[in-house]
């Protein structure tokens, strides 16, 4: 079974920058495509980011994010980052790693992951 663990979550000024990890343990997950999801207070979960297994080389963002945010993936750590510059109040959220065991074209609904993360915090104060 996969375990999914985020870090690198906090508090940061709009236009600062913080670079989430999700470290994953059971079992590689180079064959998983990776995403990123996002669930503001009183909002539904929403789609960040999503990467291709094994290189990478495909990867998708939501639209409020695009030119800001960067995922990426490091298959010898067994480990998935997002990297979130340009920060904004509106990018406040818990933020979720999951896997998706489909190793085609990247999915991005929340539905075609089987392995989520507990989640960390971002608050991005005005």
């Amino acid at each position: 079974q996969v375990q999914l663990v985020e870090s690198g979550g906090g508090l940061v000024q709009a236009g600062g920058s913080l670079r989430l990890s999700c470290a994953a343990s059971g079992r590689t997950v180079g064959n998983y495509n990776m995403g990123w999801f996002r669930q503001a207070t009183g909002k539904e979960r929403e789609f960040v980011a999503v990467i291709s297994s094994w290189t990478g080389g495909s990867t998708n963002y939501a639209d409020s994010v695009k030119g800001r945010f960067t995922i990426s993936r490091d298959n010898a750590k067994n480990t998935v980052y997002l990297q979130m510059n340009s920060l904004k109040p509106e990018d406040t959220a818990v933020y979720y790693c999951a896997a998706d065991r489909w190793g085609g074209s990247p999915r991005t609904s929340a539905d075609n992951f089987e392995r989520w993360g507990q989640g960390t915090r971002v608050t991005v104060s005005s």
